[in-house]
């Protein structure tokens, strides 16, 4: 490739490039650059690009989010994860073996996707936290939390990032005890002049999993329905790992199942399954649903607000 190609490539000027392969050369990389008119920068022929040569921050990124790029670009290391991608990409593959069929590359027949489904697309940006984690300093955050309107003031010592569903979360000690917070409702924070303050044997992913299992475990509520049969795939994927159960029952076109919440009013998710679905118990769960629907069926029999019009047909 010429010069100019690799500044198009990277969005830095020539001279840049001139200057790192100069760089490269002096690293004892096999780059040779040929100047002229038929000229240009490559690796030697044959050569073989040592991984050992991945930067400190190309090694982290490629453990930490593979070659994901706008996993990357949201923490600010899309240029560590394009260089890391380019070595791996130019390392030479190693032969078959004799009388072996060959095998397609598994990029060609494997692709990951790590978004969530139906997820709006989400482009924060954690560069300016992520240096800030790294500082290991406390900070001040304003976090606005599920359902609230108000914002609340935190001085928290934190882990760091833990992605999980398509989504980001910031795991902190508040008090000493940790705590999970969407970013997505982390209105604002602020770096201070204090070092965190957590346990030395403190682990990020040791902390998300417990504060993940803690969510998840809690079934302080079991809400027994009877569903739909044709429905039970849709409540798998919506309800995961709440459904904790489910059997047959006396209608052969409908299944007994359970699902767990942490508390009773968790029995607005069960509404999206509509006629689909009644709920049997505990009574207080009932209760609530059908007064959830005849509130919504009030709502809807009469005229939409806003001076609106609904045609009919």
């Amino acid at each position: 490739m010429t010069a100019a190609q690799l500044s198009e490539q990277f969005e830095v000027s020539t001279r840049t490039i001139l200057r790192d392969i100069d760089a490269l050369i002096d690293a004892d990389v096999p780059v040779i650059a040929e100047r002229g008119r038929y000229g240009g920068i490559s690796l030697i022929p044959g050569a073989d690009l040592d991984v050992n040569r991945l930067t400190g921050t190309e090694s982290d990124v490629l453990s930490l989010v593979g070659v994901d790029l706008k996993r990357a670009r949201q923490l600010g290391l899309e240029a560590a994860t394009r260089s890391a991608a380019q070595k791996l990409s130019s390392r030479r593959r190693l032969p078959l073996p004799r009388h072996s069929a060959p095998a397609l590359p598994l990029s060609e027949v494997v692709a990951i996707d790590a978004s969530g489904w139906f997820a709006s697309d989400d482009t924060h940006d954690f560069a300016d936290l992520v240096a800030e984690l790294r500082a290991g300093r406390r900070l001040l955050i304003d976090y606005r939390s599920s359902g609230e309107q108000a914002v609340r003031e935190y001085v928290v010592d934190p882990h760091g990032l833990f992605s999980r569903g398509g989504r980001w979360y910031l795991i902190a000690d508040v008090d000493g005890a940790p705590r999970m917070f969407a970013t997505t409702r982390l209105v604002r924070w602020q770096s201070l002049n204090e070092q965190r303050r957590i346990r030395s044997d403190a682990n990020l992913a040791e902390a998300a999993d417990s504060l993940v299992r803690t969510l998840e475990g809690r079934d302080d509520v079991i809400i027994v329905a009877l569903l739909d049969a044709g429905s039970m795939d849709l409540a798998k994927r919506i309800l995961g790992s709440r459904l904790l159960g489910a059997e047959t029952s006396d209608d052969p076109d409908r299944v007994r199942i359970e699902v767990g919440y942490s508390e009773i009013g968790g029995v607005r998710q069960l509404l999206q399954f509509a006629d689909h679905i009644e709920i049997l118990a505990p009574a207080q769960a009932r209760k609530l649903a059908g007064e959830l629907a005849a509130q919504m069926a009030t709502k809807h029999q009469s005229k939409p607000q806003g001076g609106l019009s609904v045609s009919e047909g």
